[in-house]
């Protein structure tokens, strides 16, 4: 199984490339419901972060919803089953880092699915989709 990683945030120039890919793989144009984010860390000096779901082995999003509306996936990070989803938002505040975002037409998270479409959108290669090494 694979996953996307965020390799080098310190190449990040802010170009936001990465997001509107996500968004277009979506099937939507703009950047308002991205499963990725390019933030400041808090001005130019201090550069810039790239927030997208990290593939926790053992979500703590997926621990908290109470309808089961998020599977984990196999290699680590969840899919969501929007049929399920109430819309509680339980899942957002449970992400340790803000990488699930929201929907406010659906009223539903939006989450990285790990497809790796961002991958080659990115220019300064900060991402990458890499396999999951199966022996533990």
């Amino acid at each position: 199984m694979a996953h996307l990683k965020v390799v080098d945030t310190e190449r990040c120039v802010g170009c936001q490339l990465c997001m509107f890919a996500c968004q277009r793989r979506m099937g939507m144009g703009g950047i308002a419901e991205a499963a990725i984010s390019v933030r400041s860390r808090g001005g130019l000096s201090r550069g810039l972060t790239v927030v997208v779901c990290r593939a926790c082995k053992e979500p703590p999003c997926a621990a908290v919803c109470p309808v089961d509306a998020l599977k984990v996936r196999k290699g680590g990070g969840v899919i969501l089953l929007p049929d399920r989803c109430i819309g509680c938002g339980h899942c957002k505040e449970a992400c340790p880092l803000g990488a699930i975002f929201w929907n406010e037409t659906t009223n539903k998270p939006v989450i990285c699915i790990h497809c790796g479409y961002c991958v080659q959108y990115c220019p300064h290669h900060v991402l990458a989709f890499v396999k999951e090494d199966t022996e533990e």
